[in-house]
């Protein structure tokens, strides 16, 4: 799930304000709030500061949200990423760490 789904859950229909009142309460523009409710943006940090002061769940938690969200859009990709591991360290520099 986009954490925008969560930000309008969680911060504004539990405490009923529209797109725009919350944009009013967070200090950015309609449009940005928008965006990421409508998942073409995502949380930034300066946006996870701003949902912690105005709603209490922690940037951090926001960010991880975020991060949660990316990496499983990548995991969907993933087998079409073609990489070869590299071969293992020889037995001499596993002895020099």
């Amino acid at each position: 799930m986009h954490p925008g789904s969560a930000v309008r859950q969680e911060c504004l229909e539990k405490h009923g304000l529209s797109v725009t009142d919350a944009a009013r309460v967070l200090g950015v523009d309609r449009q940005t709030l928008s965006n990421l409710l409508n998942a073409r943006s995502g949380i930034s940090p300066e946006m996870a500061i701003r949902l912690e002061k105005a709603f209490g769940t922690p940037a951090r938690e926001w960010l991880m949200r975020q991060l949660d969200h990316e990496l499983a859009e990548a995991m969907h990709k993933a087998d079409s990423i073609d990489i070869q591991p590299l071969p293992s360290a020889p037995d001499e520099m596993r002895e020099r760490s």
